[in-house]
């Protein structure tokens, strides 16, 4: 085959192969990175499949003579033109030599012993982590082909595409040349009886012989720790898999598990690995071959690696050499549901006793505690965006219980049911996904009540299955947090997912609101888990907000990581309650219209009111900016422009453009004055 632009896209998959093998360090498509060309110091190029020219580019943002596709790329690397023909052809040879190609050009091409780190010369921002050192390789030679369909048939026992095979850099080989250990040279051809694949790497080859008596073969500079499957991990989730080789890998990764593995089932797992993805996910599992030694090396792992929680799962095989590892699971007909039901029960094992203890506080509805007096009457709420916290606050008597429930009604109603949410618009949980409840003041007897109450709001006459409502009051405060936690665990792989949890009382998980070390770390853990099962978490604060901000340490810790915060108030006239916004992440609370609710007699619970007049919000505005104004202005009596704007951005948590919206809110209202000599800032009274 001719060496060409042409012939080179074409065994590279499109340019892609080019770029990952000169590019010293992983990325994904799409993602920025700092360009390896210069001393770039913001991440801002990012490789893209271009469609119109039908190959990989690198565009660079920050400096665009860096952007260009992978020739362009080599070119800058070497100090070639491209433009320049003799030069381009010395970019064309120096990728086939590198890459291993196999491409000529009326030349007989001679492979290099081991693939040039020369260029990493020029590139000293960028380091080969010294977790990963690199062992002295073996030349070698590989000749590609595309994939048969009796070879994708193979594959596909396992359910893996000829799309997840590329995206996993592997190949169909038709030859293979390298040397043995005394450096005499061999070979392999590849036929239809044994088929030959080859995981490419970085500055190595791993070639695969499935129905060959030498099934594995290793060419090149393999590190020392190399973990196939890491670089198409997502930022984050809730389990992944170890497995004992990259079939397996390939297998979880089309049914919709994350995973991973080393080179091979006895080699050892690097705990420095091992110790950052455990804060990427929150389950790691080893899921090994079933044989003898399989099972050995599993067990031993666990216990090298028990300071990280790893744990492992073992499939039911038989351990026999056709039916012992993950792949072989999906080959003889079992599903994702299937390996989904063995985690679950390995789930009820770990959470036992908790799910155990747990049950005497799940509220049953069909057997109603006895009756009982009633001491604390308060209620959750939920509301938010998947992955973040939503805090609801307000003082005792304000309407809180009735409004939350009406949004955990919204959240249970049946598929295209009309209900009141109070003014609230409640995404419908078509998937019947878990709704968590969890109430750490009420008495059990409220509680049932309430459920009785938000119920018949929702036009239901039974409680749903995928409802959960506990009362914690019986618990410690240690013991809620791990309930809360390990249910959550349970109820996301029984469900599918969570769709809302409500935490009535969050200052009841911790010894104090203004414990500053517990207060962070419980609003730490609550945010972690929101984003791990991608849900939305409603957190209950008993303050009576002072104003835009909350008190105390957990209040501002909560400022700081909720995406919105509402406080449920009592409106001039005490029949009426009205929600008014502290906290919106994308905008100003003063913007948001105030909703009002009150108890209509003839439902029988409370009915929304509408929004109060657009004269109501800009008054309630004014006064906000007044009392914010005077704190500042205390402090300092005449500041600058950017210093009021620093100062109004600190104070409320809003972007720049809100402060200075707020800066001219308060000069048409005359709430500050501007000095006509130096154009300083301040109010009237507050002169020294």
């Amino acid at each position: 085959m001719a060496l060409s632009k042409e012939t080179i896209l074409q065994a590279s998959n499109k340019g892609m192969a080019v770029f990952q093998h000169f590019i010293p360090f992983p990325f994904q498509v799409g993602r920025n990175f700092l360009n390896p060309l210069y001393a770039d110091k913001i991440a801002s190029c990012n490789v893209f499949f271009d469609r119109r020219n039908d190959c990989y580019r690198l565009k660079d943002f920050g400096n665009d003579n860096y952007s260009g596709d992978c020739f362009a790329f080599v070119g800058k690397l070497s100090g070639l033109d491209c433009n320049r023909p003799a030069e381009f052809m010395q970019i064309l040879e120096r990728i086939n030599n590198e890459l291993h190609l196999g491409l000529f050009d009326g030349k007989d091409y001679k492979p290099l012993a081991i693939a040039s780190l020369k260029h990493t010369s020029i590139v000293s921002a960028v380091q080969i982590p010294t977790s990963m050192p690199l062992k002295k390789g073996r030349p070698y030679k590989i000749v590609q082909k595309n994939f048969s369909q009796k070879e994708l048939s193979w594959w596909a026992q396992c359910g893996i595409t000829e799309k997840l095979l590329l995206s996993f850099h592997v190949v169909s080989l038709s030859r293979f040349d390298s040397e043995n250990q005394e450096g005499r040279p061999f070979y392999f051809l590849s036929s239809e009886e044994e088929p030959m694949c080859g995981y490419i790497g970085k500055q190595h080859i791993k070639v695969y012989r499935p129905m060959s008596e030498i099934r594995f073969v290793q060419g090149g500079n393999i590190p020392e720790h190399f973990c196939f499957g890491l670089e198409q991990l997502p930022a984050k989730g809730d389990l992944l898999f170890i497995t004992g080789g990259e079939k397996d890998v390939m297998a979880l990764a089309s049914h919709g598990f994350n995973a991973v593995c080393f080179n091979s089932e006895t080699s050892h797992i690097p705990p420095e690995v091992i110790h950052k993805l455990s804060y990427r996910f929150k389950h790691i599992v080893l899921l090994f071959d079933v044989d003898k030694t399989g099972r050995e090396s599993s067990e031993k792992q666990v216990s090298n690696l028990s300071a990280y929680s790893v744990s492992r799962l073992l499939l039911p095989l038989t351990g026999t050499k056709e039916e012992k590892d993950v792949a072989d699971y999906f080959r003889l007909g079992n599903s994702s549901e299937d390996l989904k039901r063995l985690f679950l029960q390995y789930l009820d094992t770990l959470y036992s006793e908790t799910m155990s203890a747990l049950k005497s506080c799940e509220v049953d509805f069909n057997n109603p505690p006895p009756i009982a007096q009633i001491i604390v009457s308060v209620n959750d709420v939920p509301l938010g965006t998947q992955g973040n916290l939503l805090c609801i606050t307000g003082g005792e008597g304000t309407g809180k219980s009735n409004y939350v429930a009406s949004i955990i009604a919204g959240a249970i109603r049946q598929q295209g049911t009309r209900i009141d949410t109070l003014g609230i618009t409640v995404s419908e949980n078509l998937y019947q996904k878990a709704v968590l409840f969890y109430d750490t003041e009420q008495s059990e007897v409220q509680l049932y009540k309430n459920i009785n109450n938000l119920l018949r709001r929702s036009k239901r006459l039974t409680m749903p299955d995928y409802l959960h409502a506990y009362c914690l009051t019986g618990m410690s405060r240690k013991e809620r947090l791990q309930a809360i936690v390990q249910s959550m665990d349970k109820y996301h792989y029984q469900y599918g997912g969570i769709q809302l949890v409500v935490i009535d009382g969050i200052a009841d998980l911790i010894k104090g609101a203004n414990d500053e070390a517990e207060s962070i770390a419980v609003v730490e853990e609550l945010y972690r888990l929101a984003g791990i099962y991608n849900t939305c978490i409603v957190t209950v604060l008993h303050f009576i907000p002072n104003g835009l901000k909350l008190r105390g340490h957990l209040g501002s810790e909560l400022q700081r990581k909720a995406a919105a915060i509402l406080s449920v108030e009592k409106d001039d006239d005490p029949a009426v309650s009205v929600v008014k916004a502290l906290k919106v992440r994308d905008g100003s609370p003063l913007d948001v219209p105030l909703m009002q609710f009150a108890w209509d007699k003839d439902a029988g619970m409370h009915a929304y009111l509408g929004e109060k007049p657009k004269e109501a919000k800009e008054k309630r505005k004014e006064d906000e900016l007044v009392t914010i104004a005077r704190d500042i202005f205390t402090r300092k009596h005449f500041l600058t422009y950017m210093e009021l704007c620093e100062q109004i951005q600190t104070a409320l948590e809003v972007k720049e453009r809100t402060a200075k919206n707020y800066i001219r809110f308060m000069r048409e209202r005359e709430i500050i004055l501007k000095d006509a000599s130096n154009s300083n800032y301040f109010i009237i009274g507050l002169i020294a």
